[in-house]
């Protein structure tokens, strides 16, 4: 059984940085079979995929964000981070860790934890 546990602040001012943590248990990070995803959902938005570790231990990111996004992660804990720079309003979302295989659609999801950006 696997399971990921999304946490970090709920609130967020604008301009500031969004920091969230992504505990996994019941399977290893370090597994490079997976992509170890962080993806989120705005409101009245679809699911939108921001970044994640990929097989060769290799980051990517969504070109929209990608100078604003850094995930990395700390395998002795079992967890990864997501962080984005100078949000604006916008960035106001649910956002999910997820493990995806080669599929590259999730097959374990984080329960998702609720980040607003707002002064």
């Amino acid at each position: 059984q696997v399971q990921l546990q999304e946490s970090g602040p709920g609130l967020v001012k604008p301009s500031q940085t969004l920091s969230l943590t992504c505990t996994a248990s019941g399977a290893s990070i370090s597994n490079n079979d997976y992509y170890w995803s962080w993806i989120r959902q705005a409101p009245g938005k679809g699911l939108e995929w921001l970044g994640g570790i990929f097989f060769s231990g290799r980051i990517y990111y969504t070109p929209s964000l990608k100078n604003r996004t850094s995930i990395s992660r700390d395998t002795s804990e079992n967890r990864f981070t997501l962080q984005l720079s100078s949000v604006t309003p916008e960035a106001t979302a649910v956002y999910y860790c997820a493990r995806l295989p080669p599929t590259l659609r999730p097959d374990y999801w984080g329960q998702g934890t609720q980040v607003t950006v707002s002064s």
